[in-house]
């Protein structure tokens, strides 16, 4: 592989089911360099995070990437994990082997500051859960943003309605003085290496159906055909003679029978993060328009939602450049052609 193309990433998620799609995204993907991925607490807590990030490398064969535990609650506010959405484990009906690599003996905020100092400006951050690990390694290293190349974040929603109280995506609202923390200290950036962010405004477009996991399926050689129904027991798993799309399958089931069962859309899953991913190692997925984004604290109602001011009226630079578009089928097209490949590599 020509070592040029390659985009060294350090990964921080709450590894949760679209989580693990990203992740699998990344581990499909040649242009990918993981150099870490660093776990926080938020679909579940952060030492199942680490165990689900162990267990999805080792059943992709993946190479020795260092998994760290970082923070186990946010900043300020006590910790508040959605099983409901994610299955008990994080990875909905999925039940993959016990890993037998062992949790790093770094915390999450050595790998991030350590990883950026040794290569400045070559980096990017991808950050699909609650922004508390990379808070805390700005607190402790304050040039991080100006040693990174690139941040990419899933999380925020504007002129949207919020999926965890009516104004609020979930991975802010876990933690929104880290979101504070890092969008006040990214503030500093030239335009050209802003961070870049994937709301529900888009994000929620990215809607996963059950012909998608069947053409996956097909993708990989895995046989039966698979076949996820609303007509289907709750519950039901899958039968797929590949080991990555049957727990595929089965993770994301649940998600379905989640957006379902609270009227999100569907029998659909969407597929927030893995959309970060593939944006993090190419940015002409997304349309952007830049804003400067802040995250309200004291609101009684409305504590973590992100505010964008689109038209200066704060008088402050842009900060951040927000997805407001995309081609979702062309991301499905990539999703279903590089993970159905490591499937059937991996077996």
């Amino acid at each position: 592989m020509d070592n040029h193309r390659t985009i060294p990433l350090l990964v921080d998620v709450d590894t949760g089911i679209d989580d693990s799609l990203a992740l699998l995204y990344l581990m499909a993907s040649p242009e990918a360099e993981i150099l870490g991925i660093t776990c926080t607490a938020g679909n579940v807590n952060a030492r199942q995070v680490a165990t689900n990030n162990l267990a999805w490398l080792e059943l992709c064969d993946y190479a020795d990437v260092e998994v760290a535990l970082g923070a186990e609650v946010p900043v300020l506010q006590p910790l508040v994990t959605t099983e409901e959405t994610h299955g008990p484990q994080g990875i909905g009906y999925a039940e993959l082997p016990a890993p037998t690599r062992r949790i790093s003996d770094r915390h999450a905020t050595q790998v991030w500051i350590e990883a950026a100092r040794s290569r400045p400006g070559e980096i990017t951050g991808l950050v699909t859960g609650p922004l508390t690990n990379l808070a805390l390694a700005i607190k402790l290293e304050p040039e991080l943003p100006l040693l990174l190349n690139r941040l990419v974040v899933m999380g925020g929603v504007f002129n949207h309605a919020g999926n965890t109280r009516p104004t609020t995506e979930w991975n802010i609202s876990v933690d929104p003085d880290a979101a504070k923390i890092v969008f006040d200290a990214f503030s500093v950036l030239p335009p050209e290496r802003r961070p870049v962010i994937c709301a529900l405004d888009v994000t929620e477009r990215i809607a996963m159906t059950p012909a998608h996991v069947a053409a996956l399926g097909r993708a990989a050689g895995s046989t039966p055909e698979e076949s996820l129904s609303l007509d289907d027991p709750p519950g039901t798993r899958s039968r797929g003679s590949n080991a990555v799309v049957r727990h595929l399958s089965d993770a994301v089931r649940f998600y379905m029978e989640f957006h379902r069962a609270y009227d999100q859309g569907g029998y659909v899953a969407h597929m927030h993060d893995p959309f970060a991913a593939a944006v993090a190692l190419d940015p002409s997925l997304a349309t952007t328009r830049p804003a400067t984004v802040d995250v309200e604290l004291a609101g009684t109602i409305t504590r973590g939602q992100t505010v964008a001011d689109w038209l200066g009226m704060w008088g402050r630079p842009a900060n951040a450049d927000i997805v407001v578009d995309t081609d979702p089928e062309e991301f499905f097209r990539r999703t279903i052609e590089r993970v159905g490949a490591l499937a059937r590599r991996v077996g």
